[in-house]
Formats: C-alpha cells, sequence, structure tokens
C-alpha cells in the first residue's frame, strides 16, 4: 500500500533507539523525509545511517525535550530543513518504581518528560501545519493508560494525560485538515525490557532464556491474549497507517497495538 508520504516531511522525537527508531525507519520507507531526535548524538547517528538506507533525507535534533532550552533547540534543528508535516511524539521514559517509592519529584518529573515535551513540539510545529491544511500528530501513549497496574504509577497518570491531551487537539483541529491520534502499544520488547526481563525472570521463576523467560511474562505480568511481547516495528506500522493519507477520516481515536492486554470493547 502507498502510503502517500512522498514529500513530506516527519520529526520523530526519542528516536535514537527502539520504537522511535523503528518509526523513523517506517516512515523514510514509505517517502518521507525524517528528522531523528534523542539526546546522544552517537546513537542517532547509527539510526541515521540505516534510515538514510531508503534514499530519503535524514536531518538530527539534538536536545532535551523535558526543558524550554533543549525544546527550543529541537524545534530550531527540525525547523531547519523546512517543514514538519508529521510529529510523532515518542519521547519519553519511566522508572519502573513501585506506588511508595515514587515521590512526588518523580511524579512531576514523569510529567514533564511524557506530556510537557509532547506540548512544546505540538505549539511549536502543529499551527503551520494548520496554516497548510495539512498534517499529522501521533502521540506514542500506552496501555496503562487505561489500564494500569500497581508499577510505576507516576507513568501510568502521565500516559492517561498524553492519550487525553491528543483527544482535546483533535477537537481543537477539527476541520484543519490535520489529525491527532493516539499509538497505544502493550510491553515491547525493547533493550530495556529485555534487559529487565533478562535480570527478574529468574528471580520470579520464569526461566533463565529470554525466549521462556518472555512466554511466562506475557503469561503472568502485563498478560496478553497473543502470548508474547511486541516489536517496535509493529507499533511503527501502526504510526505508518495514522501518518498516511489513507487515515484522513482518522482522528481523536486509540490505536491499540497491545497484543489484547487491554480488556476493552471500544
Amino acid at each position: 500500500m502507498d502510503l502517500g508520504l512522498s514529500g513530506k516531511r516527519a520529526l520523530v522525537t526519542g528516536s535514537s533507539s527502539g520504537i522511535g527508531a523503528a518509526v523513523a525507519d517506517v516512515l523514510a520507507a514509505e517517502g518521507a523525509d525524517v528528522v531523528v531526535h534523542g539526546r546522544d548524538r552517537d546513537k542517532l547517528e547509527v539510526v541515521a545511517e540505516k534510515v538514510r538506507g531508503h534514499g530519503h533525507r535524514v536531518d538530527l535534533a539534538l536536545g532535551d525535550l523535558s526543558t524550554d532550552a533543549g525544546a527550543a533547540e529541537v524545534v530550531r534543528a527540525a525547523g531547519a530543513g523546512g517543514p514538519v508535516d508529521i510529529l510523532v511524539n515518542n519521547a519519553g521514559g519511566t522508572d519502573l518504581v513501585p506506588w511508595f517509592d515514587a515521590e512526588p519529584d518523580l511524579w512531576a518529573a514523569a510529567y514533564q518528560v511524557n506530556v510537557v515535551s509532547a506540548v512544546r513540539m505540538i505549539r511549536a510545529f502543529v499551527p503551520a501545519m494548520r496554516e497548510r491544511g495539512w498534517g499529522r500528530v501521533v502521540q506514542v501513549g500506552g496501555g496503562l493508560a487505561t489500564q494500569p497496574i500497581a508499577m510505576q504509577p507516576q507513568y501510568s497518570a502521565a500516559l492517561a494525560a498524553r492519550h487525553n491531551l491528543a483527544v482535546s487537539l483533535a477537537r481543537e483541529l477539527k476541520g484543519t485538515g490535520v489529525t491527532s491520534n493516539v499509538v497505544s502499544p502493550g510491553p515491547i520488547m525493547v533493550e530495556y525490557m529485555r534487559d529487565w526481563l533478562a535480570r527478574v525472570g529468574p528471580e520470579r521463576g520464569w526461566g533463565t532464556e529470554l525466549p521462556e523467560i518472555e512466554r511466562r511474562a506475557a503469561a503472568e505480568w502485563v498478560a496478553n491474549d497473543v502470548g508474547r511481547y511486541g516489536t517496535p516495528e509493529e507499533v511503527a506500522a501502526a504510526v505508518g497507517y495514522l501518518a498516511s493519507r489513507q487515515a484522513d477520516y482518522v482522528t481523536g481515536s486509540v490505536l491499540r497495538v497491545d497484543g489484547g492486554f487491554v480488556a476493552a470493547v471500544s
């Protein structure tokens, strides 16, 4: 399927690894020029080299989006290469802590990293999309926004805000040709998840080899119906669809890519 992204330019925040890197690769494969973002230039260079293999322009933007100064630098770098038509707010982070180890400062930091960082990018790039009459904004959220667990409560709450702001933005942008949606992954086998499973799997009796640990974890911890964890490429495919011209009639929606983790009919 031709997603109609040729000639479009996308900024993917948090794209130095994992889901963000996979999203950048998918969008470039579909014809878009891409701005990759992160805080580690060496990691970004590795991703950029791979993404350039699709034959399209790839720019780098470095900066900490949780601060005004860092976000301003990212806006400057991303805007230097031309207008941004597609904004994928993937940057974020969490600490795997229990409820009463999550101090108030950690809650505030989680909100800055996962919510306000996205708002900064929306304010910077979406008004021009509205003026041009076309654009895409995709938040990468998560199933914990609607089905939280006891662990990392500050992250679940921030994800809920991330989903909420995307729907609010869709209402703001009605009739403009700019859409706002959420891709909501379940557990995804990114590097930090792989490392965490390898560490806690034996302690919890899930086995000693990663395939067995993954199978047991997918049944007993943040369980899903598919029986495994997802891949960054599976999430990226959903982002690619929502960024495409085929999704002109999709806005204010949450597209779950979670193996059935969220038990809901809507």
